[in-house]
């Protein structure tokens, strides 16, 4: 409950600070905006697929296994406009692209698990369309648009909410990873002794990710390149608890493994995308 509820908070806040020329992007950089939101929903899921599909994988444990599965197929990270400012990217491409990944991911997550389903033949990892629609509808979308709404129709409340709102999604997401590190963090240790070849899959992954925004944007400016590889890379770790916590509560050591996943992707995003925002060859005019 407490994930769904700083989920909800999270996109709550996203809606209500979602300014009108930050929308306006969407019609000027809409091709841009479509690659992306593949590369994110779609290209980065496959990736992982063919990973797993490796002979060399069938040695990972089977906690290890879904948490790759479920970062991959989780897009919208909730700090990725926070990441994007401090970084030097675009928080306005950021946001947009932030909300598309919500949207798209009633559709992706399902069809992907899908694919996933079929192509290991699992039984046992039911995640079907329906319940992911709405699970992913009340979590991300439901919120972002009450989000929007209460911008558009009460801006004086807005002004007044908007600030305090993000402090308190901000707060509630580092109590929940807190939360989930003071948990898992006993666990932590023996996990990454154990897994040294999950860790290393899951680095090839993180940097494929970080590939997939970059290749995306070929002719865009470095903090155009440098948000598509955060959109890309950095995965929903709240909705892959909050699914691990639905689909997988009979196999332990899946939210150890997702947490697992999400230092591998800081530790390994933040030298690569400082390199993005210092070449040279990406300096916009």
């Amino acid at each position: 409950m407490f994930v769904a509820l700083t989920l909800f908070t999270i996109m709550f806040a996203l809606g209500l600070g979602l300014r009108s020329d930050a929308i306006a992007g969407l019609r000027q950089k809409p091709f841009l905006i479509a690659r992306v939101l593949v590369g994110s929903c779609l290209l980065v899921p496959l990736l992982a697929l063919l990973l797993l599909m490796l002979p060399l994988s069938a040695s990972l444990s089977g906690p290890a296994r879904l948490a790759i599965a479920l970062m991959a197929l989780c897009p919208s990270a909730p700090m990725i406009l926070r990441k994007a400012g401090k970084k030097g990217g675009d928080t306005e491409l950021a946001a947009l692209l932030q909300v598309g990944a919500a949207l798209v991911a009633i559709v992706s997550i399902p069809f992907m698990a899908d694919v996933f389903r079929a192509a290991f033949g699992v039984q046992n990892w039911d995640i079907g369309p329906k319940e992911v629609a709405l699970q992913v509808g009340r979590s991300q979308v439901l919120p972002l648009l009450l989000g929007l709404l209460v911008r558009r129709w009460l801006p004086g409340l807005t002004k007044t909410v908007e600030v305090p709102l993000n402090k308190l999604a901000n707060g509630l997401l580092l109590v929940l990873i807190a939360g989930v590190v003071v948990t898992t963090g006993p666990l932590l240790i023996p996990f990454v002794g154990a897994n040294w070849l999950a860790l290393g899959f899951m680095a090839v992954l993180v940097l494929l990710c970080l590939g997939v925004g970059y290749l995306l944007t070929p002719t865009s400016a470095s903090h155009e390149r440098l948000t598509a590889s955060l959109v890309t890379s950095m995965r929903n770790p709240g909705l892959a608890l909050l699914f691990a916590s639905t689909y997988a509560r009979d196999l332990p050591g899946v939210k150890t493994a997702v947490v697992a996943y999400l230092v591998v992707t800081v530790l390994l995003s933040i030298p690569v995308l400082k390199l993005i925002g210092r070449s040279p060859t990406l300096a916009s005019a």
